[in-house]
């Protein structure tokens, strides 16, 4: 079991070699981009020309109200849904152009949805990740994979057991699992911690800034501020279908800007111990309780 210490400390790389891919690009080298992406979802314009890069090493957070399009967003990059105008790229190819094997060695994607309904053990929910590698050298390093990553989430202890008895939370680790075996340069997660305490959040996090770390390029969506703020170098605001702020967290994380884009005052201050923003939604002071009475 991974062992929490607080905020992971930024570290820099030239790049490290994947078991699974490879060597992997080097730090700051473009992985992903999206041009003037629109969608258009039951006749409704959902995106409206949104323009985003991610590159190596970054870990890039998606915030926004609910209905802003972060999800589709996502989706959009992943190519699980079509774009009405504009283009998609992964490694300065068009999306559109690779074979569905290939892109999986590149890019995993965790959905909101993530779900089992047969009786599936854990450890074969997240032998699943490597479903790609099959046939390839990277298949050796199937089982060292598989129980590493079963481990980076805590799940070891209950690896042999059906995923449909797990708690929400459990189910959601075991999704993340199955992301980080797959072993991909790049990981495209939608709202990782939803249903994890925070305890799990911390840890969810802290492993997706170390794959970042390792030279991984890392989208997440994420509705806790304060997580952005601590684990992303960017975090991207989406406000009906477009990037309303794109930059790093002490820039972005405006509380002006926050107050527009999600209709209530917020207050943005400094954590008291490390320094990370918090971002803190203002309330009308509650009234005083009216003393009690006895006869």
């Amino acid at each position: 079991m991974m062992a929490l210490h607080g905020r992971v400390p930024r570290r820099v790389h030239s790049g490290r070699t994947s078991p699974a891919t490879g060597q992997w690009s080097q730090m700051g080298v473009e992985l992903l981009r999206a041009c003037r992406v629109q969608v258009e979802l039951g006749g409704s314009r959902v995106l409206r020309g949104v323009d985003l890069t991610v590159d190596a090493g970054e870990v890039v957070a998606l915030v926004g109200p609910n209905g802003a399009g972060k999800s589709t967003l996502l989706a959009a990059l992943s190519g699980d849904v079509a774009t009405s105008s504009g283009e998609v790229s992964m490694h300065r190819r068009a999306l559109s152009d690779w074979h569905v094997r290939d892109a999986a060695r590149h890019r995993a994607v965790l959905t909101q949805q993530f779900g089992v309904s047969f009786p599936f053990t854990v450890r074969e929910v997240v032998a699943m990740g490597r479903v790609p590698w099959a046939g390839t050298a990277a298949q050796d390093h199937d089982d060292e994979t598989i129980d590493a990553a079963i481990e980076s989430v805590a799940m070891t202890a209950l690896a042999q057991r059906s995923v449909p008895s797990l708690s929400g939370g459990e189910r959601a680790r075991v999704g993340l699992a199955r992301v980080l075996a797959q072993r991909t340069q790049l990981l495209l997660l939608d709202e990782p911690t939803a249903a994890l305490d925070l305890r799990h959040q911390e840890q969810a996090f802290e492993l997706i800034r170390r794959r970042a770390d390792d030279g991984a390029g890392v989208v997440v969506v994420v509705h806790d501020l304060g997580l952005a703020a601590a684990y992303a170098d960017r975090v991207v605001v989406v406000a009906q279908g477009l990037v309303a702020a794109d930059g790093p967290p002490g820039r972005v994380l405006d509380p002006d800007l926050l107050g527009d884009v999600y209709g209530h005052h917020l207050d943005v201050v400094p954590h008291p111990v490390d320094g990370s923003l918090l971002v803190l939604p203002r309330r009308a002071p509650r009234p005083a309780p009216t003393p009690h009475r006895t006869a």
